[in-house]
This record gives structure tokens, sequence and C-alpha cells, in this order.
């Protein structure tokens, strides 16, 4: 596969997953919140951990950004100096999420502080961040 070919493969891969992870929670945390849920005692913290499985049942149902949804996209990236696509992959990856943003949907949540406005797309000055 040429480059082209590449980075556009890798940018539909990434933008489906950063997809994904607007509207499903990773299985360990649904876990925790699940234990936690089971231990807890008091009638308000009860019924909040119902709403928070009612959220995520819909997100999956309606296939929409579940409440949690709601931070600035980082990615942590950990690869080789080998890897292919290491000089592209930054802005790879803030073009998969215009693309998510616009196909997931996703919750416009990139704020330019200091011009004080949400760009609509999750991309800014800064964001979404890359720690490398």
């Amino acid at each position: 596969m040429d480059k082209e070919k590449s980075i556009k493969k890798m940018t539909e891969v990434m933008a489906k997953f950063v997809g994904y992870t607007g509207k499903m929670l990773p299985d360990d945390v649904t876990a925790k919140l699940l234990e936690l849920s089971e231990r807890e005692t008091q009638p308000l913290a009860k019924e909040i951990y119902k709403t928070m499985f009612e959220n995520q049942r819909l997100a999956k149902e309606l296939n929409r950004p579940s409440c949690q949804d709601t931070g600035v996209i980082q990615f942590f990236v950990r690869c080789g100096a080998n890897f292919p696509l290491i000089g592209e992959l930054e802005e790879l990856l803030r073009e998969a999420v215009l693309q998510a943003t616009r196909e997931a949907p996703l919750r416009h949540n990139s704020v330019e502080t200091f011009d004080e406005y949400n760009t609509g797309k999750n991309v800014g000055k800064g964001t979404p961040s890359v720690f490398w």
C-alpha cells in the first residue's frame, strides 16, 4: 500500500475509534462502576449510578455520544522510530477527529481559550493534544 493510501486508511480507522470511544466506556471502567454501584448505600449516589448506566445504554442503543463525552480529545502515542507514518501522525489524528466529529457525531468540546469561542470541530490551537 502506498503512503497516501496508508494515511487515508489509518485516518479512517482512528476516526472510527474516536467515534466509538465517544459512545462507549471501556469494559474495565464499566466493570468498576458496576462494582462501586453495588457497594453504594446512599440513595442519591445509587440514583446517580442508575442514571449513568441508563446513559450508557441509550448511547449504545441510539448510537449517540454518551454523557461522559465532555472533554477535549487527547492522544497518548507510543510508536517506534521506524513507524512508517510517524511524520504524518499528528495531522492524521487531527483529521481523524474532524471526521469523527462529523460522522459519529461527537460533541464540540474544543474552545479557543483567549478568543472564547467553541470551534465546533473538536480541533483548535493545541487540540487534539498529542503526547509522545
